[in-house]
């Protein structure tokens, strides 16, 4: 019996967005934190003496600022060599030497597979057959699966692989497959990278995304990790994720709709942030939150939203000894206000109410404006496009939720002004 790691998407010294204005976060340990999941992934490796790890693609961010970078991982390596483990790693799109210039020797444990072509690395000692390629410039756009050798079936076969498979939602698609392209390839189990959520494609054989160790910003929510795999016979017995992550990125919808006044919601929002710490076992958290909801306090809440953010941001800050940050708030609340009511009026409020409802239902006007709001879309940068929450403005569906929210917002800052709720 053997076991092995099997982690991606390291992106070594990239910067966890969102946090880095915010007065009196740790930015030094903010910007550490990637540098930290790989220190407890070795960590891992050498605790379960696993036979070898694997990275199936972007250990880096990009070029490195300096020789730091590729320092760290060096010495990173040479823990593991010095507990008798190897390595092996196909670069991704990130790592491309389109992408990264410097480069350092690493230590002798560690394999790197060709970006030319697929070729395969034989483990005697575990019976095993490593098949792997890596990218030779950023957008690769071939489906290198379909070179990769037959399985040897005397052996306990792995394929590494840095792919979007079938296409995955906020992923570029470079080195595109199919899941059933894969499973016909015959191999024990495929280590992907490349999407930042763990997944798992298929159990016969095993099909794994294990995800990123580390959150980079609020969509990478939740416990990030590796993936422990165990194998007896030639057959894999256990696949374990586990957590790497040193701080956890969350996204709490609060329903509020209860609240009578602010106070009321940032109780709400205090209960909330509670229950994340203690799933968070601990570690600090950034959190989006967002309120959700009919109720009383919604005036006052739209009427000064910064106040109520840096309410609520202290407030995050005095349960937690301050290890929550609050990345942003969202507002999400409408009014209790009568809208029929309001839709009836013979005057600038009902004109307006009205013309936003017929925006609701006008399917031809949705229609047209997603289509502009794509193209202009497909025009930005790729990390612009994934980073922070964002909006699908090519959905119009999205577009129509943005319309309601707009509605109860113009509600209450008009209600507001005439004195009323």
């Amino acid at each position: 019996m053997f076991t092995f790691l099997h982690a991606a998407d390291i992106h070594l010294d990239s910067p966890l967005r969102g946090l880095e204005l915010y007065d009196g976060a740790p930015i030094e340990r903010i910007r550490g934190a990637t540098r930290q999941a790989l220190v407890n992934l070795v960590d891992l490796a050498i605790a379960e003496q696993v036979a070898f790890v694997l990275f199936a693609g972007d250990l880096y961010d990009g070029d490195w600022r300096d020789y730091n970078t590729g320092l760290f991982f060096a010495t990173q390596m040479s823990r593991l060599r010095e507990a008798g483990i190897s390595v092996f790693l196909v670069a991704g799109n990130h790592d491309a030497a389109s992408q990264v210039t410097r480069y350092l020797r690493l230590p002798d444990n560690v394999t790197m597979f060709s970006v030319h072509r697929p070729h395969t690395v034989y483990l005697e000692d575990c019976e095993v057959a490593l098949h792997g390629q890596g990218f030779d410039k950023r957008a690769v756009t071939d489906d290198l699966s379909i070179a990769y050798p037959q399985p040897d079936l005397h052996l306990f076969n792995i394929g590494l692989l840095h792919t979007s498979v079938d296409g995955r939602e906020g992923h570029e698609p470079y080195a595109p497959c199919s899941r059933d392209g894969l499973l016909a390839k015959g191999y024990d189990y495929w280590a992907l990278g490349h999407v930042h959520r763990r997944e798992i494609l298929s159990r016969e054989p095993w099909i794994v995304f294990p995800g990123n160790p580390q959150g980079r910003h609020v969509r990478e929510v939740g416990p990030k990790g590796c993936t422990l795999v165990a194998v007896q016979h030639g057959q894999v017995v256990s696949v374990e994720h586990r957590d790497l992550d040193v701080l956890r990125w969350s996204l709490c919808n609060v329903d509020v709709s209860g609240s009578q006044v602010p106070d009321d919601a940032v109780e709400c929002v205090r209960r909330a942030l509670q229950h994340e710490l203690a799933d968070g076992s601990g570690r600090p958290l950034a959190a989006r939150i967002r309120l959700m909801g009919a109720c009383q306090a919604h005036g006052e809440l739209s009427a000064n939203p910064e106040r109520w953010t840096n309410e609520i941001r202290t407030m995050a800050t005095d349960i937690s000894n301050g290890v929550v940050w609050i990345e942003q708030v969202k507002l999400h609340t409408r009014s209790h206000a009568d809208l029929d009511h309001l839709l009836a009026r013979d005057d600038a409020v009902g004109d307006l109410l009205r013309g936003l409802v017929s925006w609701e239902s006008d399917e031809a006007f949705l229609t047209e404006v997603t289509g502009e709001f794509r193209s202009l879309a497909s025009k930005l940068p790729p990390e612009l496009r994934a980073a922070g929450e964002g909006i699908e403005w090519g959905n119009p569906q999205a577009l129509r939720q943005v319309v309601e929210e707009v509605k109860h917002l113009l509600l209450a800052r008009l209600l507001s002004a005439e004195g009323g709720q």
